[in-house]
């Protein structure tokens, strides 16, 4: 795995560096086989990150193996900069991880964000793995209410470019809140959509997020 820029950068210097990534971000799917997908989550707690990645088959949605790790977070909390803070720890479990993943599932933002490069978009281009966002609240973009029952979408898209898609508007179960699908890394939105219906069984959030969630907070893997 090459790497893609340094970390020691400055806020100033990570918005820059940005704004260069995001061209280099394919939104475009390739039809490639999925048998297995990660769900992917950061805390950060007393200035430690924690990452938690967990592998799941696919589309049965078994749990393969889980691996976590722990960092020094040394760039400030910053919105809109998350990568920065939480990049270093993700890749410290994905060296750890046995079984890599086809698809990756982040508890984020893909390209809906305000230069189209949230933390799945960012940890994607730098894996060179298919990925998306999933996030529980908007980042960016504006939107229609999606329809109250399971599977229904509304789009997200740029407010100062309507014509410019950044996500969709995803309700995973009838009369719960959405949640905020996005693009990361050589996926669409459509086949975004259709991944994380897939990985959502009774609950709101997808089996991936859950699991990761789980991982995270210290919870054993079995």
């Amino acid at each position: 795995m090459r790497p893609l820029h340094r970390w020691d950068l400055t806020p100033k210097e990570a918005i820059r560096l940005q704004r260069k990534l995001a061209d280099r971000v394919i939104l475009t799917w390739d039809g490639r086989n999925v048998s297995s997908v990660a769900g992917i989550d950061v805390s950060v707690k007393a200035g430690r990150a924690r990452a938690a990645i967990v592998v799941l088959s696919y589309p049965d949605l078994e749990p393969i193996e889980g691996v976590t790790a722990e960092v020094d977070a040394v760039f400030p909390y910053v919105p809109g900069l998350l990568a920065f803070r939480e990049g270093p720890v993700i890749l410290d479990a994905w060296e750890r991880l046995k079984t890599k993943p086809d698809l990756l599932l982040f508890d984020g933002q893909g390209i809906a964000h305000p230069r189209r490069i949230g933390l799945a978009a960012h940890m994607g281009l730098w894996l060179d793995v298919p990925s998306l966002g999933v996030a529980k609240s908007r980042l960016y973009g504006i939107h229609e209410p999606p329809g109250p029952e399971k599977g229904d979408v509304s789009t997200l898209v740029e407010a100062k470019d309507p014509g410019r898609v950044l996500g969709a508007v995803l309700r995973t179960r009838d009369g719960v809140k959405p949640v905020f699908v996005s693009p990361g890394h050589r996926i669409d939105t459509e086949c975004a959509v259709a991944f994380v219906m897939a990985c959502c069984t009774r609950y709101r959030l997808p089996e991936t997020t859950r699991w990761a969630h789980r991982v995270a907070g210290s919870e054993r893997f079995e």
